[in-house]
This record gives C-alpha cells, sequence and structure tokens, in this order.
C-alpha cells in the first residue's frame, strides 16, 4: 500500500523543488502533500510577521520568488495546524521542514525535525573537532554557533542565500575551506545537492545536507 509524506514549510506552499528532493528519496509510490505554516496569509501579512531578534530569525523563500525573514514565534503558532491539517490528509509521516531548533508545539509527537537528524549526525560523525556550519543568514550566526557548540568542538560559520548563483556558492565554500573545518553541516532546508557538489570542489571535508540527510530518514520510516 502506498503511504503519505506529510512535509511542512516554515512559509508557504506550493515548494516544488522541496517536494522533488523528498520524492527522489523516499519510495517511489509514496504520496507527497505538503503545506506551509504561513498558507492563507498575505505577503503583507507575512512581512508583518518579521523577526524580532536575531534568536526569532527564521529564512525562507515563497512560491512568489521573494526570499523573506519571518519569526520563528510566528512559525511555531501555526504549526500545530499544519500538522493537524496534514494528519487528516492521511500522513503516515511528517517532517517539519527546518533546521531551526523549536520549543515543543502541540502535535508534534512524531514529527521529525531535521534539526535533530543533522545535530545527531555531526555528533555522531565529529565527538570533538571542528564544525563548519553554512547558514542562509547572518543574523544565525551567533545563535546557531551557540547552538551546535559542544565541549570539545569548536564552530566556524559562512553565510550563503540558498539562492545565491554558483560563484557566490564558490566564494563561500572557499572561505567556510580556509577556516579547515572537520565536517560541514549545510544548516537550511533550502540548500540543494547542486550547492553541495559545488561545496566539495573546495571543501575535502564530509559535508551533510541537510534535506536529503533527513530524507534519507525518512525512507527508513516510509520503507
Amino acid at each position: 500500500m502506498a503511504r503519505t509524506l506529510g512535509i511542512v514549510v516554515i512559509g508557504q506552499a506550493p515548494r516544488p523543488e522541496i517536494a522533488a528532493l523528498y520524492a527522489a528519496a523516499v519510495p517511489s509510490e509514496t504520496r507527497i502533500v505538503l503545506r506551509g505554516c504561513f498558507d492563507g496569509l498575505t505577503e503583507a501579512e507575512i512581512d508583518a510577521r518579521a523577526p524580532v531578534s536575531a534568536a526569532d530569525a527564521l529564512y525562507t523563500p515563497l512560491p512568489s520568488g521573494r526570499e523573506v525573514n519571518i519569526s520563528k514565534r510566528a512559525v511555531a503558532e501555526r504549526a500545530p495546524a499544519t500538522f493537524a491539517a496534514l494528519r487528516r490528509d492521511g500522513a503516515d509521516a511528517i517532517v517539519f521542514n527546518c533546521t531551526g531548533e523549536f520549543p515543543p508545539m502541540a502535535g508534534d509527537a512524531g514529527v521529525l525535525f531535521p534539526s535533530r537528524v543533522l545535530n545527531g549526525l555531526a555528533a555522531a560523525l565529529l565527538p570533538r573537532g571542528r564544525l563548519g556550519l553554512m547558514i542562509p543568514i547572518p543574523e544565525q550566526a551567533r545563535v546557531l554557533s551557540e547552538q551546535r557548540a559542544r565541549p570539545g568542538v569548536e564552530v566556524v560559520v559562512e553565510v550563503l542565500r540558498p539562492s545565491a548563483d554558483a560563484a557566490a556558492a564558490a566564494d563561500a565554500a572557499q572561505r567556510l575551506a580556509a577556516k579547515k573545518p572537520d565536517l560541514v553541516a549545510m544548516d537550511c532546508m533550502s540548500y540543494t545537492p547542486t550547492t553541495k557538489a559545488i561545496a566539495h570542489r573546495s571543501i575535502s571535508a564530509p559535508i551533510l545536507l541537510a534535506v536529503t540527510a533527513t530524507s534519507r530518514v525518512l525512507r527508513e520510516l516510509l520503507d
């Protein structure tokens, strides 16, 4: 029997590029339903939900092509209704498509959070050493460095907008490579395998891409 994967994006649906990345990794017969926490809002209403601090800042592209910074708190307020809608859609597994760390939310039991996948892999692969982070907006640098740091692990950061062209991605990878990371985590769900391939031209260390790492865990759940 075909199973259903529910995907929650922090902005709005549709996000066909995200759905396609998951579809390529999960069993071929899987039905995919994608919903956004800000579905039903106008862009003006989304703009009104801007971050109130660096710790509250998240990045997302909108279906219109605009890229916006939004409030994590506003996302968390709307996420429970999105979880419930996907369960009504018959989702057998739900993934919250964001690498940010969130407080407990109503209805989040059994939801897969990529931040936990990424952090778990980093902890397993790098018990000590230097962790490189690629992040989408500079506002996240201090917050994510503190969240990802562990005893014996130093964190170094570079900023790369996921929509940046190949030249900008190569420049960011070179800057990060100069900091000599032992492992790199591409800490945004909007980074793609193409961006990872560009980064590997300069970075010899293993690179974890959040969306593909998460989708492989989902395959285990859906197989």
